[in-house]
């Protein structure tokens, strides 16, 4: 085992310049991406535990003030953040009609009311489209990375088998000795980019399936808080 790893490095360095340029490159990927791997990751990751401790409190507590208070300690929690938008509209929709509640004009505070249920809708559908895009940034590049380093590896791969041709035709030998060392060289460009496109791609593929579990979470639960909305504007209309 110990031999073989010296092998591929020993390869390596006496690999041609343009190889070892596309071995560069293909490392730049592999870096970039297994650090978007991690920090999404833990984001992901944390963004579930928090939004299912959340829903879970939101619906014990009954209180939109406590739940509001809650929701200003996950800072890592998506449901908390378009929770905190929309209180806050729901606030000033409060704020705008405490004169009529109080029996200046009933019709026009039940007008604002309806009309400020409207602006709580735009500012939640705002809020998931700020989420969502919050989630998959950086994502896409690990698909750019399972599209691309095939490719680069298949360049190396080709350059390098051209190089050894090329030596073949210049020495007029076509013996193993000297053929098996270009073409070692140029099949580790491709290995090495399959290796850096396959996590990638499983990466990309896990994250996408998370983030639509997560925005189907969002808009279930501005739904919910949507009626809740609606269910008070009704009791302020019959009261």
């Amino acid at each position: 085992m110990m031999q073989s790893e010296i092998d591929i490095i020993q390869i390596i360095s006496n690999a041609g310049f343009m190889v070892k340029g596309i071995l560069l490159l293909l490392l730049f990927f592999s870096v970039t991406s297994w650090a978007i791997i991690i920090i999404k990751w833990r984001y992901i990751h944390r963004a579930f535990q928090e939004s299912n401790r959340f829903i879970e409190y939101f619906w014990k507590s009954r209180d939109l003030a406590s739940a509001y208070a809650k929701a200003k300690q996950l800072d890592g929690c998506p449901v908390a953040r378009i929770f905190r938008i929309g209180y806050v509209e729901l606030k000033k929709i409060s704020q705008s009609s405490r004169g009529a509640d109080a029996g200046e004009d009933v019709s026009g505070a039940m007008t604002g009311r309806i009309s400020g249920a409207d602006n709580v809708k735009r500012a939640l559908r705002r809020a998931i489209t700020s989420e969502t895009t919050r989630m998959t940034q950086m994502v896409p590049f690990l698909a750019t990375t399972g599209n691309t380093t095939p490719f680069i590896g298949l360049f190396g791969t080709v350059w390098g088998i051209m190089s050894s041709f090329h030596g073949i035709g210049l020495r007029g030998s076509a013996s193993l000795a000297v053929v098996a060392p270009g073409i070692s060289e140029a099949l580790i460009a491709t290995a090495a980019g399959l290796a850096v496109a396959i996590p990638a791609v499983i990466a990309f593929n896990y994250f996408m399936q998370k983030i639509r579990v997560v925005e189907s979470e969002l808009i279930s639960f501005s739904a919910d808080f949507l009626n809740i909305i609606d269910r008070d504007i009704l009791t302020g209309a019959h009261s």
